[in-house]
């Protein structure tokens, strides 16, 4: 049973819908998110940002708090590094430090920080403590305001707990600090607002512009200088003039580290760096600005919609690599952005649709393969049986049918037991000694006892007493009609294998003899075929049969071939059971005419008998001769009109010459002018008799570029004298050249056979008119006269051979009647068309159409 319970078939919808639901599933799920983090992280780290060379970092690092002593330092400490810095140039100084609780060195801090005048100092959100809301962790009043600019600390962590950005605003309600970054390049800061015009309460964390940091590198990548040596030793001239300087902790296990793509978790980079690599970036105009998750989806959907389109109507091979070029398309388009826009699309979703589109794809073409299969299987098991049943397996009511049908006995006898089912010309008396399965046959009786189904049977046949008997009961005796107990059970699959499998190998076991039955008994045999079992039924027949016979495909099978011939060509002398018998009988051929629906046949029984078996019927091949019959009759009409319309005129001028001779010195005119005309009468009927000759033999062999209006304009001029002589006027219309493959000998043969019709059939002073023009890709011709018009009933044999018009010979216009058919074995052969319309009275148009050849060749 074929299992058509899914009926998914691999479409632009079908495909499309499980795309997309496939999209929304991973939705749910963080690997999109994963991947696009991994894409970035790949590019990023492959090409590192530019360091802006103005950026360093003071380190409060193990050796620092090594010599100054345990965290935190007096402020006087701080304040005797900002003068060191002053004193060296630095541009700006920020601190990743945080000043929260007051102090007493405070005055001292904040009198250095106000003689700089750039320092930045950060602040913190974060709630005071755990059942407390989030506040804002500003310095000291006095450190705030000595300031030059406060900003944020705050680094985001992804989902992945990498650090790869910040918001550059962030803070409580409507009020929003800059990060650190944004803080220490007052001109970047006003190309960053604050956007919305909602008013936010302010206990609500409010962030915005977030953008990622394309680090230079690792933790150490940025010029750093030890805390301590930077205070306890005069810097080198240049080594901070005019730079910005982060100050923050690097040592291991003290201040904020964070994961970043180029780490890992293997190597934190110290928060201060991350504030100094955002810094770098946000001077250089590297930041890098995230797009909308909507574009993603939407750039998804696009994919989606794309691939669903292409795949169905692709091949496998071109499939996968058109998945591919879209992978490698979206990689180079992130990439592209990515570094050069410095902006970062997530294309996770539009690059995991083509991975999920080719299984997906191919799992649906797999679907309709497995059905087709399925259904393949199925029309294997529903297809015509070669082995033929056997006769064995027939209840005797059948073989009794079947043996009058074959054999039409002039009596029988079928008997169960003591009732009698059918008996003519045989009584119970008449029954001998039988013996189960074996014929007895005495004199012209043949008897059997058979058993079927537990139940006894009686067959007894009363055969012609002729030369046939000892045939026929030779037959009977090769017949197997008894297999009670013997029939053969199918053998079992020995190894434990599925049922498709196993119907797989059924198939191709009949497959098999199939092939086998055709390569014996049909190979080369293009004719219609029957083939009939022992007993002359039908068992199988080719569609010639069904067509020839209008019988259809089911009713042949079963039917007696003698009475399918019987029903459609009755027959007396040889009756068509007779033929069937005696090839069954005597295994000889016999070859008969058979004439179905006013077509010929020839039909050939063969006997045959199937290899490695003793199953016999017949193979009957019927010839379709109807068109050999037509050639006899074409041949047997030339020869009548050799005979007849040849030999007249020749014996007419064998008469006229016997006479001059007689009478040699009395030759006039009119008997030398009747001589030629008897001449030119028999050269025309000569020449158009090889002409047609011709044309039948055309082949596209003997075809060649030609121009048709040149052609016709031949045909005109050829005609011209003949037109002339009648006051006819021949008008040609057309300028176009109209070039077309064909033979212009024949086509101009043609158009001369028909303007030779339109001149000798019109009246005198009438025109002839000739229209040569374009009809598509046709090139056509009509040519109409004035004459007295063709008679409806001469219309539909006007183009058979030998065939005149009863009109035209009343007239005197006495014709082969082989022009037009000559004018219509030329356009059959170019594969053109030709159409008469004509009304009597009124005259006739022919119009010939012919394919033009390639215009391109000649443009």
């Amino acid at each position: 049973m074929t299992r058509d319970w899914l009926p998914i078939k691999t479409t632009p919808l079908t495909l499309g819908l499980l795309l997309f639901a496939i999209l929304l599933l991973l939705q749910a799920t963080a690997l999109p998110q994963r991947l696009d983090y991994w894409l970035y992280d790949a590019q990023i780290t492959t090409h590192p940002a530019p360091l802006d060379d103005d950026v360093v970092v003071i380190a409060i690092d193990e050796i620092s708090l090594d010599r100054l002593g345990r965290w935190p330092w007096s402020r006087d400490t701080h304040a005797r590094l900002i003068e060191k810095l002053d004193k060296a140039g630095a541009e700006t100084i920020v601190f990743d430090i945080l000043f929260p609780e007051p102090s007493g060195e405070d005055p001292e801090l904040a009198a250095a920080m106000e003689q700089h005048g750039k320092v930045v100092l950060p602040l913190y959100l974060s709630p005071p403590s755990r059942n407390y809301l989030i506040s804002e962790q500003l310095p000291t009043s006095d450190l705030a305001a000595a300031a030059s600019a406060l900003g944020h600390a705050h680094v985001e962590l992804d989902k992945d707990g990498l650090a790869r950005g910040l918001y550059l605003l962030n803070g409580l309600g409507d009020h929003l600090w800059p990060s650190l970054a944004l803080a220490a390049s007052e001109h970047q800061e006003g190309a960053y607002k604050t956007t919305g015009d909602d008013s936010h309460p302010a206990f609500m964390n409010v962030r915005q512009h977030y953008r990622a940091i394309p680090m230079a590198g690792g933790a150490g990548t940025l010029p750093t200088y030890s805390y301590v040596q930077v205070l306890s030793a005069p810097p080198a001239p240049g080594l901070f003039e005019g730079k910005t300087v982060f100050v923050g902790a690097t040592a291991p296990g003290f201040g904020d580290i964070l994961p970043t793509p180029f780490s890992g978790l293997n190597r934190p980079m110290p928060g201060v760096e991350f504030h100094a690599n955002s810094y770098s970036a946000l001077v250089n105009g590297e930041l890098i600005k995230p797009l909308p998750t909507t574009l993603s989806l939407a750039i998804a959907v696009s994919t989606i919609a794309m691939l669903a389109l292409l795949l169905p109507r692709m091949r496998p091979t071109r499939t996968l690599c058109l998945c591919i070029a879209v992978i490698a398309a979206l990689i180079i388009g992130h990439m592209g952005l990515l570094l050069g826009a410095r902006l970062w699309l997530p294309i996770s979703h539009a690059v995991l649709m083509p991975l999920f589109a080719f299984p997906v794809s191919s799992a649906l073409r797999l679907a309709m393969t497995n059905r087709f299969l399925n259904r393949q299987l199925d029309d294997l098991a529903r297809g015509p049986q070669v082995a033929l049943p056997e006769p064995s397996r027939r209840h005797p009511t059948q073989l009794l049918e079947h043996f009058q049908a074959l054999l039409q006995p002039q009596g029988w006898w079928l008997s169960e037991g003591k009732e009698v089912h059918s008996a003519r010309q045989l009584t119970e008396s008449d029954i001998p000694p039988l013996e189960q399965g074996r014929w007895i046959h005495t004199d012209n009786q043949s008897w059997i006892s058979l058993r079927r189904s537990g139940r006894d049977y009686t067959l007894g046949l009363l055969l012609p007493n002729d030369l046939s008997r000892e045939a026929i009961q030779r037959y009977l005796r090769r017949l197997t009609l008894d297999s009670e107990g013997k029939g053969l059970k199918p053998e079992k699959p020995r190894e434990n294998i599925s049922a498709r499998i196993e119907r797989v190998r059924l198939a191709t076991d009949r497959m098999n003899n199939i092939q086998q039955f055709i390569r014996r008994s049909f190979e080369r045999m293009p004719d219609g075929i029957i083939v009939t079992d022992e007993l002359g039924v039908i068992r199988f027949a080719n569609g010639h049969i069904e067509e020839w016979f209008q019988e259809p495909m089911p009713s042949l099978s079963g039917l007696p071939l003698a009475r399918l011939l019987e029903g459609h060509d009755p027959r007396e002398t040889p009756p068509w059971h007779e033929t069937v018998s005696e090839t069954l009988t005597m295994n000889q051929s016999r070859t008969v005419d058979l004439h179905i629906r006013n077509k010929d046949f020839l039909i050939h029984f063969a006997p045959f008998a199937l290899p490695e078996s003793q199953q016999n019927g017949i193979i009957a091949n019927i010839s379709d001769i109807s068109e050999l019959r037509e050639q006899q009759r074409q041949h047997r009409e030339a020869i009548d009109f050799i005979s007849h319309d040849v030999r007249s005129p020749l014996v007419s001028q064998l008469a006229l010459i016997e006479q001059l001779k007689r009478n040699p010195g009395h030759i006039e005119p009119a008997q030398l002018e009747q001589l030629g005309r008897l001449a030119r009468r028999s050269y025309h009927l000569a020449e158009e008799f090889v002409q047609l000759a011709r044309a039948e033999q055309l082949t596209e062999t003997r075809f060649y570029e030609c121009e048709f209006l040149a052609i016709v304009e031949n045909a005109r001029d050829s005609v011209s004298e003949q037109a002339a002589e009648k006051g006819i006027q021949l008008i040609l219309q057309g300028t176009e050249d109209l070039w077309l493959r064909g033979n212009a000998e024949l086509l101009e043969r043609a158009v001369i056979n028909l303007l030779t019709n339109a001149v000798q059939y019109s009246p005198r002073g009438s025109t002839v008119n000739i229209q040569v023009f374009l009809a598509g890709h046709q090139a056509c011709l009509t040519v109409s006269d004035e004459g007295s018009g063709i008679a409806p009933e001469e219309l539909p044999h006007l183009f058979d051979r030998y065939r005149r018009q009863k009109s035209s010979e009343l007239s005197g216009n006495h014709g082969t009647g082989l022009g037009l058919s000559f004018v219509n074995v030329v356009v059959e052969k170019h594969r053109g068309e030709i159409a008469v319309f004509s009304e009597v009275g009124e005259g006739s148009a022919f119009t010939l159409k012919l394919p033009v050849a390639n215009p391109l060749e000649h443009s």
